[in-house]
């Protein structure tokens, strides 16, 4: 008898989450999206965004629900992923809607429950296991400098699509031929701003510039430009430390 349980159990799971999957698209759960891995419907990531008014606001914070192969009769794991100041990273959370707690499960809770049930636990303050106790500054702080990490990233990647464009540009201009010289006694035909002329011919001074001198000077530019995006990107960094550091100062007084 037990063993005819046991093998109906993953289906009564599967068609209980598809339920409550289709449950959350219809009606979302406020300030947080939830999906389930598309290989495993028994793990579903969830996806917390910080609250109005509260230390989380303008935060995201990464977890995810380990339902087990008797839900709804058995209660899920929690973790959190992203470090957030309330809980503890990759620890199973000890709440009354996670398996820590069976005996105050109530199988008609459901996913959108679940998710509820843990961002009105994130805001508040009550200590259990897997909780840490921070202040709303430290919380703060944090957000603070995930922002600084992210724009430092978002600078880096721009700089080094600049870099790219211009590393394009110095090869398609290599690849172009060279002008034809101007023989002696032929009046070339010069164009104005530096542009070649009529009959093909770049002014009289730039024509006269050798080739490697030319590659010469686009070298020089490339490595300008490289280092003064390097220079951006460590001082940036420094004021992003600074500024953490004066912040964790603060704190401390």
């Amino acid at each position: 008898m037990s063993s005819n349980i046991n093998k109906r159990a993953p289906t009564t799971a599967t068609q209980r989450l598809k339920q409550d999957y289709l449950r959350i698209k219809k009606d979302p759960v406020p300030y947080i999206c939830a999906e389930p891995l598309p290989s495993n419907i028994l793990e579903w990531h969830y996806l917390v965004r910080g609250p109005e008014k509260t230390p989380y606001e303008g935060g995201y914070y990464h977890g995810k629900l380990i339902f087990p192969r008797e839900f709804p009769f058995k209660p899920p794991s929690i973790y959190m992923i992203t470090p957030n100041g309330r809980f503890k990273c990759n620890t199973r959370l000890c709440l009354s809607i996670t398996d820590f707690h069976p005996d105050t499960w109530n199988p008609a809770w459901s996913v959108s429950t679940i998710l509820t049930g843990l961002l009105s636990f994130m805001v508040e303050k009550g200590p259990t296991l897997g909780s840490i106790e921070t202040s709303d500054f430290t919380v703060s702080l944090n957000l603070v400098w995930r922002f600084l990490e992210c724009l430092l990233y978002s600078m880096n990647f721009e700089i080094k699509q600049k870099q790219r464009v211009q590393e394009e540009l110095s090869s398609r201009s290599q690849a172009l031929p060279l002008p034809d010289v101007v023989p002696d006694g032929e009046a070339p035909h010069h164009a104005q701003n530096g542009h070649p002329g009529l009959n093909g011919h770049l002014p009289a001074g730039a024509a006269h510039q050798p080739p490697d001198l030319q590659q010469v000077n686009r070298n020089h530019g490339l490595l300008g430009g490289a280092l003064a995006n390097l220079f951006v990107i460590v001082g940036f960094a420094a004021f992003a430390y600074t500024v953490k550091y004066v912040l964790r100062s603060i704190a401390q007084e």
